[in-house]
This record gives C-alpha cells, sequence and structure tokens, in this order.
C-alpha cells in the first residue's frame, strides 16, 4: 500500500459495531468488566481507549513500525523514550536539536544521573569518539531544527547498534511522507505530531513508533506507567488530519523548495539552511534518503540588516512558535524557540542571534513571495 493510501485506509477505519466509516469517539476513563479478574481489552483509558488505538495504528504504519504510542505532547514523547535510559547511562545528542529537546537532557536528566554529550552526528568519527561504554541512546533530530542539518540515517545507526546502542529519530520536521527511519536503520521514530501530523495548529500531541517487541513492550509499560497519553478528542482530531498528510506535506514541499531558491538568490539574505538548495551540503544525503526535502528552511540576513523590523513587517508570515500547519510562520531561535539554550552554546552551535526560521504553509506560492519581498524591502 503506498503511503498516500495508507494515510486514509491504514489502522482502524470502521466501527465494528455499526459500520461507521469514521472511528467514534470513546470519550470514557474505564470500561464495564464482566467477570471479576477475568481477561479484558479496555480497562481504564490511560492504559487503554479505542479511539487512541485507532490513530496509533494508523502511524505503526505510516512508519513502518508494529505499535505506536500516543502522547499528549512531543515533549511527553520524547521524554518516555528517554526514559528508557537509567542513572548512570550515557546519551549522545545532536548539538543542533530542539531547545525544549535540550532543556529535558540537561536540566531534568541530568539531575538523575544521566549524562549526555552533544556532537555532529553527521560526522561519524565525532559519534564514535563520544561513544563511552556507558553510552545507551543516540538520539538524533534530521533535519535537524533549526538549521536543517541532515544526518546520514544508516551510517549513525551502524556505528551505534556496533556499540549495542537504541537509535532514536527525531522525524518531525520531514514527516512519515518524505522520510521513514525504521526503514533506514533506526529503532524509535518520534514525532511532535503537533506539526505536520495535526497540521492545524488545533492540537498538541506526540508520537513514539517501534518495531522490535523489547522496546515495544518498555514504551508500553512507560506510557500506561507516566500516563501523559492522547485524549480521546485529540485523537479523533489527529486521525482526521493524517487524511491530509500526504497532499499537504506535498505542497509544503514545493512551497519551501520555492522560497529557498528566492532566498538564495537575495542580496540582503547572507544564507540560506534548506536541504534542498543543490549548494547545501546536506543535499547529497537528504537526496539519498528522503522522498522530499520538507517545508522548513531557515535564513540569516546581511550582517546590519535588523531581525525584528523583517519578521514584524510579514503580513502572511504569522510571528509565532510551532511549525508545520497549514500556515505560514515565522520565528527567531535565540529569542522564542531556542532561548532556554544559554547564547555562547547557541553561537558555538551555529545559532546565531540574526537565524530566522520559516515553517513554510501551503497558501499560493505567489503570496508568500510577495509578502517576503515587501518585508525584505524593509530592510
Amino acid at each position: 500500500m503506498q503511503i498516500e493510501t495508507a494515510v486514509i485506509h491504514a489502522g482502524i477505519q470502521e466501527d465494528p459495531l455499526t459500520g461507521a466509516v469514521i472511528p467514534p469517539i470513546y470519550q470514557t476513563s474505564t470500561y464495564h468488566q464482566a467477570e471479576l479478574g477475568g481477561h479484558v481489552k479496555y480497562e481504564y483509558t490511560r492504559g487503554e481507549n479505542p479511539t487512541r488505538f485507532a490513530v496509533e495504528a494508523v502511524m505503526a504504519t505510516l512508519e513502518h513500525g508494529t505499535a505506536g504510542f500516543a502522547f499528549s505532547s512531543g515533549m511527553t514523547a520524547i521524554h518516555a523514550v528517554l526514559t528508557l535510559l537509567h542513572s548512570g547511562d550515557h546519551l549522545i545528542i545532536g548539538t543542533d536539536v530542539y531547545g525544549g529537546t535540550f532543556r529535558l537532557v540537561n536540566r531534568i536528566l541530568s539531575n538523575l544521573g544521566i549524562t549526555a554529550t552533544a556532537v555532529d552526528t553527521n560526522n561519524p568519527h565525532a559519534v564514535q569518539e563520544a561513544i563511552q561504554p556507558n553510552t545507551k541512546m543516540l538520539y538524533l533530530e534530521t533535519p535537524s531544527n533549526p538549521l536543517l542539518h541532515v544526518t546520514d540515517i544508516p551510517q549513525a545507526a551502524k556505528i551505534a547498534h556496533q556499540a549495542q546502542m537504541i537509535v532514536a529519530v527525531d522525524n518531525t520536521f520531514a514527516s512519515p511522507i518524505n522520510q521513514t527511519p525504521l526503514d533506514l536503520g533506526a529503532d524509535i521514530v518520534l514525532h511532535s505530531g503537533t506539526k505536520y501530523l495535526g497540521g492545524h495548529s488545533d492540537l498538541i500531541s506526540g508520537f513514539v513508533v517501534t518495531k522490535d517487541s523489547g522496546l515495544t513492550e518498555q514504551i508500553k509499560f512507560i506510557q500506561m506507567s507516566i500516563g501523559g497519553v492522547l485524549s480521546p478528542q485529540d485523537s479523533y482530531l489527529l486521525q482526521r488530519s493524517l487524511k491530509t498528510l500526504a497532499l499537504r506535506v506535498e505542497r509544503h514541499n514545493s512551497n519551501a523548495n520555492r522560497l529557498a531558491e528566492y532566498l538564495n538568490n537575495h542580496q540582503k539574505i547572507a544564507k540560506v539552511y534548506y536541504p534542498g538548495l543543490i549548494n547545501s551540503p546536506d543535499h547529497q544525503i537528504a537526496q539519498a534518503q528522503m522522498n522530499g526535502f520538507g517545508g522548513m528552511l531557515s535564513l540569516e540576513l546581511v550582517t546590519g540588516l535588523d531581525t525584528k523590523t523583517f519578521v514584524e513587517s510579514m503580513r502572511l508570515f504569522t510571528l509565532a512558535e510551532s511549525l508545520g500547519g497549514v500556515e505560514s510562520l515565522i520565528e527567531v531561535p535565540a529569542v522564542m524557540t531556542h532561548a532556554s539554550i544559554p547564547r555562547s552554546v547557541r553561537l558555538e552551535n551555529g545559532i546565531s542571534d540574526e537565524l530566522v526560521r520559516v515553517s513554510v504553509g501551503i497558501e499560493s506560492i505567489d503570496d508568500l513571495l510577495e509578502d517576503m519581498q515587501q518585508a525584505l524591502a524593509q530592510l
């Protein structure tokens, strides 16, 4: 089944009781049990809910895994995966990751005796050098947030698996339409479902997909024990949104490609970060392991130009955090999404104060180009 068909037909797509083509919302916290101590499929919604099961089944199919787990936010999903680590364990993570992930690793996990080393994950020598006897996991973002760096997943996974490490990939920026990390050697895939999966900026969610039975059992236990599961209402909304994912991502890809090409040739833009550009250092790897280059790009203005004036001059691009919605968004990572990372660390990792991140929506590309042109004219 092709993914364009899977987003519509995968998983539980019919109510067995009534034949309804859309699974109903089971808005319940608990379930009747016919006998004391008997085996039941549904016991308590923190552990089991038919509406949540339906969207989890779709995500497992889209990511070519065997089990999916829906969480109340992307950070809850990330926390669940990192909970696989124990006190005394060591984690390797990319230097260029979402600020919330950095905060969780460096301010929460560090208090629990879990250490981490940040490296350029697309440098195999750097990954190899960072491995310690107690290293248990390699955590990747690819494309990364906010510099759109692309890690060679098969190469990184080979190095990690030789050291008996779990490989987890945050696939939020790509979506399963553009990339399926489990096929490339990853053990776990994560998503902030708030972004492209939801696609309409109206819900918060997170997903984990596994294919190994051992990891599946562990994530299931963590999900049930810690909670933070996706509500029935949001599970329904998310499954509804997934039905148009392939169409939306196709438009995100094409719009971002056009916008990146325009910005790459503009005299007021010093640098564009987008793996779809032929001159991007990440282009070759992205071309090899991705079906599309995504709807995210970042840019740096020429030195001396005012970033604040630029982003506030936008008419269609909304100044806001988040990404992956049908509407175009723009933000400044140093002030917004990555402000929790100390400035010295941001600069060391290439996240300048002048960096602007753009989530390209599905509006008319002509209108988006016109808006970008008029904002640049204000500088």
